[in-house]
């Protein structure tokens, strides 16, 4: 059984997040953990003796968050009944990207699914802060789904590589369970800047091919000077259900969520993106060569 966390401040944009995720895995047999977080707009005594729970003064926010999840609850059950999903409600006095952490650890979650806040200027974070912070500290997956975006299948899914480093298995595992069960597509995308791969480039992508060959893939190689730019254009031009990502450093993911260059201005993901934590650092140096 899938084990997926869903954080939600009980917005309009977190309960698209959960209507997208609840569908993406209507298929799957799958434990869903609704997470909300709150902190106090002040600091007691009480609390720094051991939270709320220890506190002989009722707290609003703890209040608010159950209700708010049982509303949740409810509305999931109601609107998207599914014998396939089962679900927990989590209510905690923490901070967000704390609490993912220790919830992702404890519980064996496989995947977050969140929403993303858009931008509306060309310096804006588009990811939205908390966002950021969550993909940035995760050690597992995480699926980002723009605010308003409406669920519909997937028949494709892209992922972009320079294939200058090479790729641990574990890393591309769940891409490729995704891929399989949704019969998607999945088209391994290289942004062509004025050179040609060269050796070693060439020797991962050939052993990229060997993991993906069980699969329904392609290799596609696209000219343009500002990847960002181009890999959208090609996400726009082809209509593809879901964007990829790798999470190492100096890499394209990097260069989108913190605007710190010129070719990412601009570039604001209109479709559902995972964002995949690069396992590959972490690997033993016996188990890389």
């Amino acid at each position: 059984m899938k084990k997926i966390l869903l954080p939600t401040d009980f917005s309009a944009n977190a309960w698209n997040a959960i209507v997208y995720t609840v569908n993406y895995f209507q298929n799957e047999k799958c434990l869903f953990y609704i997470l909300h977080t709150y902190t106090p707009t002040f600091y007691r005594v009480d609390y720094m003796m051991g939270g709320p729970v220890n506190s002989a003064i009722p707290d609003k926010g703890v209040e608010t968050a159950q209700a708010g999840l049982e509303k949740t609850l409810r509305d999931i059950r109601k609107q998207y009944p599914n014998k396939n999903h089962q679900f927990k409600t989590i209510s905690s006095f923490n901070i967000l990207t704390d609490e993912i952490e220790e919830v992702t650890e404890r519980e064996g979650i496989d995947i977050i699914a969140m929403g993303t806040q858009g931008a509306t200027g060309a310096k804006e974070i588009f990811l939205g802060t908390q966002t950021v912070h969550v993909i940035k500290k995760a050690r597992i997956p995480v699926l980002a789904i723009p605010n308003g975006y409406a669920f519909k299948e997937i028949d494709s899914i892209v992922f972009p590589t320079d294939y200058t480093t090479p790729y641990d298995p574990k890393s591309l595992g769940f891409l490729a369970e995704l891929s399989k069960v949704h019969k998607a597509k999945l088209i391994v995308l290289n942004v062509k800047e004025d050179y040609a791969l060269d050796e070693k480039q060439n020797v991962h992508k050939k052993a990229l091919g060997i993991f993906l060959e069980t699969m329904d893939h392609c290799f596609e190689q696209v000219k343009g000077e500002l990847m960002p730019n181009a890999i959208h254009e090609y996400v726009e031009k082809h209509r593809i259900g879901l964007l990829a990502i790798m999470n190492r450093k100096h890499s394209f993911l990097e260069r989108l969520i913190t605007k710190s260059t010129l070719d990412s201005i601009g570039y604001h993901s209109r479709i559902p993106f995972l964002v995949i934590p690069d396992t590959w650092k972490d690997l033993p140096q016996k188990a890389k060569t």
